[in-house]
């Protein structure tokens, strides 16, 4: 088991949502603020190789904690999916060859549960990830987070790269993304019923039937999972986490309603896409190999989330678009 608070660490999107759990975590650990690097966008765009150069020559990392990527929900993912796939590879590509060259001790890599394939028998096992190719509105973020998952495995055999995989469920949380042009589902939703119980609006749209399923996890749970792999793992082996409760969308919109005390009535466009069909993780292999498990409920975590958001105060219901309040998450 590796002790954390003597080496340096990089956390890539650590301003970030689940970037911003992980730092939080590792202070706990403590890892103190001459070790832990957040490098920034608006000094080093991570796509480039000579950006992610000059990252490993700024801050000499033992370990790099990959978590920057860049995501959205349905809608996103239909309007750039080349950007998507790019990006996504690109910023995995260099960090990890950068890293092997530098010689650091260990890289984790954050994959997705878009990943799977599209029609994976539930709950999914690590087993299937390449039975079958993903969802369609999102195969090219998911594919590109899978190709690394190949990467790291062929460095770990030639090299001897040290490196774990953590593979989360669709993360939540005080702290999420809301901004209606790459929220998810849950922030998404909250949003939206939020501003119609501020307007007085007698219901909602929403994306698809409601039908298809999804998983959550509070990313609190995921971070501590992350950091559990950057301790103990030293292969690239997949690592399911999950909050264990599969959830259908038509279910989510009604708890999301409840916790935001919205009473106004929910419409379904069936004309828009529910995205993958089923989605609940097999998280044996984490309590095997991380011993963990989630420990928050989801309905604590979500009225915590519906609390955080009205702190920030309820904008005006002119900045929602129905693509992003209806959008399934990817």
């Amino acid at each position: 088991m590796i002790e954390l608070a003597a080496k340096r660490i990089v956390v890539t999107g650590g301003a970030g949502f689940l970037g911003s759990a992980v730092c939080r975590l590792l202070r706990g650990r403590g890892v103190d603020s001459q070790r832990l690097f957040v490098p920034r966008h608006r000094e080093y765009d991570l796509t480039s190789e000579a950006a992610v150069r000059r990252m490993y020559d700024a801050c000499t990392p033992d370990i790099v904690i990959h978590l920057a990527a860049e995501v959205g929900g349905i809608g996103a993912n239909q309007a750039a999916p080349g950007s998507f796939f790019h990006d996504n590879l690109a910023m995995g590509l260099h960090l990890i060859e950068q890293g092997r060259r530098r010689g650091i001790e260990k890289f984790v890599h954050t994959g997705t549960v878009c990943a799977y394939p599209k029609h994976c028998p539930v709950p999914f096992r690590e087993e299937d990830l390449w039975n079958g190719y993903p969802e369609e509105t999102n195969a090219p973020y998911g594919i590109a987070k899978k190709t690394l998952f190949v990467m790291l495995d062929a460095y770990f055999r030639q090299y001897g790269l040290r490196s774990a995989i953590v593979v989360p469920s669709n993360l939540y949380g005080p702290g999420d993304d809301f901004d209606p042009t790459s929220s998810h589902v849950i922030p998404a939703l909250i949003r939206r019923c939020e501003e119609a119980r501020a307007a007085g609006a007698a219901g909602i749209i929403c994306w698809g039937t409601g039908r298809a399923t999804r998983e959550f996890l509070h990313v609190d749970d995921a971070a501590e999972a992350i950091v559990r792999a950057a301790e103990v793992m030293e292969e690239p082996v997949p690592i399911n986490v999950g909050g264990g409760e599969e959830i259908t969308v038509c279910d989510l919109v009604m708890r999301i309603a409840a916790a935001c005390g919205y009473k106004g009535h929910i419409e379904w466009d069936a004309t828009k896409p529910d995205g993958q069909p089923r989605r609940l993780l097999d998280t044996s292999r984490a309590r095997r190999l991380l011993d963990w498990r989630p420990v928050r409920r989801f309905d604590d975590g979500l009225a915590a989330t519906v609390a955080w958001w009205r702190h920030q105060g309820i904008p005006g219901p002119a900045g929602m678009s129905d693509q992003s309040a209806g959008s399934s998450p990817p």
